[in-house]
């Protein structure tokens, strides 16, 4: 990385070339779900996934157990709940192959009795629904041990359709202090039906702790390549790993990469926001872009200041062996938040999407929701809003862990939640580029 004075003169370009954004959409915004009351759980953690073979048809997850049905490009959504015999029980994940397949993981509670029963995160559950999202499979079991607890779980489908692989945090017991207690990143997948797993795997050499902060392993979210390969990063403490596979998750490296730094943690402080990371989210360029077979991670940090979180981007053009030094994506000046980000790289075009919420507007906890596009490989980044109006949260209502956003041959479906007088919402922009 650079030295301290490297970095100043490299925040100094990027305050010369900072930018505004209008706090109006250009894009119409559609509410796709609402809390009915300040008495029932708030829908959050939204996750999208547009159908490759028909973008008319987006599914779309929110927790606990919500499951969002579009069939008209987002205008229109049907909204249902998720049941399965392993409980369905947050962390939502939703993708979809290239056959039209789309896959809903959650989290298990077999008992239904969450915090209070020992069966509760046994698991990771995979939902298969092979009709637009209308039906799903009861789910698969994946990572089953009853001694640990599985969380934060991630998925990705190979390019041709054939199989699905999903990575998450192992806790040996969630939220433990003791020394001997640590957190792994796991590995498994399955053919196009997702009705039995492989068994688990370990992949990262480091351990993390327990407890659920910066030193522990998070963040895992995998992304395949053209040729079968699958990258993951995550992070643990200031340091962003990699790790790969060239054989569909049958061998990983012998010692994991460092790709980059975040800064202070994952685990980071944003005023009216009880709880907020910025893990890396991981993506490869699939397309026949100029790019193609780049692979780029996406996350945030504090390195310019705890008043100033900022959203960063590196890329690898050699499969992850060396890697690019962090791009500011955000394109704001000094002293304002930008948080909670999620990327997508359309597999089309291979233009790369990063929504983020963003506060560069206002001088208290107002929040947008802006949409970044780099058409060149993220050496640069425009910014815009993409919210009608901002919001404002309360740390006393849980806001979630993360947004989403899917973008296929210039169907652009970002996805995230507001707060409006203490009560939730999860909504989206109908973004055609």
């Amino acid at each position: 990385m650079p030295s301290w004075l490297n970095r100043l003169s490299i925040l100094g370009a990027f305050f010369a070339l900072s930018q505004t954004v209008g706090a109006q959409s250009a894009y119409q915004n559609v509410r796709i779900d609402h809390q009915s009351d300040l008495f029932s759980y708030p829908p959050c953690e939204p996750s999208i996934a547009i159908n490759p073979k028909n973008p008319d048809n987006i599914v779309g997850g929110a927790i606990l157990d919500k499951v969002y049905v579009s069939l008209d490009g987002g205008l229109t959504w049907d909204v249902d709940k998720l049941e399965s015999k392993y409980g369905v029980y947050g962390d939502p994940c939703v993708v979809a192959n290239n056959k039209g397949d789309f896959y809903y993981l959650h989290l298990s509670d077999p008992t239904g009795l969450n915090w209070a029963s020992e069966e509760w995160l046994d698991r990771i559950v995979c939902q298969r629904s092979r009709d637009k999202g209308d039906n799903w499979s009861d789910g698969s079991s994946i990572g089953y041990n009853g001694a640990k607890d599985q969380d934060k779980e991630w998925a990705a489908c190979s390019l041709n359709s054939k199989r699905v692989y999903a990575t998450w945090t192992q806790f040996d017991k969630y939220d433990s202090r003791q020394a001997g207690d640590s957190s792994n990143v796991m590995f498994s997948c399955t053919n196009r039906r997702a009705n039995k797993w492989s068994p688990a795997k370990r992949i990262n050499q480091i351990a993390g702790d327990c407890v659920d902060d910066d030193d522990t392993v998070e963040g895992a979210v995998p992304a395949c390549g053209k040729n079968n390969e699958v990258f993951v990063a995550w992070a643990m403490g200031e340091t962003i790993w990699f790790d790969r596979s060239m054989d569909g998750g049958k061998s990983w490296l012998d010692k994991d990469i460092k790709a980059g730094e975040i800064i202070g943690g994952w685990v980071q402080d944003i005023p009216g926001v009880s709880r907020c990371n910025g893990m890396p989210v991981t993506c490869c360029d699939v397309s026949d872009s100029d790019y193609s077979g780049t692979i780029y991670i996406n996350y945030t940090d504090q390195r310019n200041g705890t008043a100033d979180t900022d959203v960063w981007l590196i890329s690898s053009s050699d499969q992850g062996t060396t890697w690019s030094e962090a791009v500011r994506v955000n394109t704001d000046g000094p002293n304002r938040h930008q948080f909670f980000t999620w990327m997508d790289v359309d597999p089309i075009t291979g233009v790369i999407y990063i929504v983020f919420y963003d506060r560069r507007n206002y001088n208290d906890n107002q929040t947008d929701v802006v949409l970044a596009v780099s058409k060149d490989g993220g050496k640069t980044f425009t910014n815009e809003v993409i919210s009608d109006s901002p919001f404002t949260p309360k740390s006393s209502v849980f806001l979630g862990d993360y947004n989403n956003i899917d973008a296929v041959g210039g169907a652009v479906r970002p996805i995230w939640t507001r707060q409006d007088d203490g009560k939730s919402s999860v909504w989206t922009a109908l973004i055609n580029k």
